[in-house]
């Protein structure tokens, strides 16, 4: 029996692609936290959220980038938020997103060739 993966996980576990091939298991979660990050819309926000003074920030700060409804900004945000890119939290009537730094490291790591 092989022990389930989440993208997360998977992505914080595999060594460097250029050390050892990834698991086909590894490979399928892995993909999961890339194709979320493969839409430009998404892309963009993540690196909007990222850089933003303190890692975070709220839908009502990313809205004006983007020529999109705040619903459709919201669908992409909660695409990356359900691969373990983005922590969220509702604060009154708006929620703040920050980037969960350390997966972005480590998929730095994965791609990138250096010990995670």
């Amino acid at each position: 029996m092989s022990l389930e993966l989440t993208p997360v996980q998977a992505v914080a576990c595999c060594s460097p692609l250029s050390r050892e091939p990834l698991s086909e298991d590894a490979a399928e979660q892995a993909s999961v936290v890339l194709k979320a990050l493969g839409d430009p819309v998404r892309l963009r926000l993540m690196s909007l959220v990222a850089s933003h003074e303190g890692g975070e920030a709220c839908v009502c700060d990313l809205n004006d980038a983007f020529d999109l409804s705040q619903p459709t900004i919201s669908h992409h945000l909660k695409v990356l938020h359900d691969v373990g890119l983005l922590d969220r939290e509702k604060r009154g009537v708006w929620v703040y997103y920050r980037a969960r730094s350390e997966v972005l490291q480590n998929l730095a790591s994965l791609i990138g060739g250096q010990a995670g």
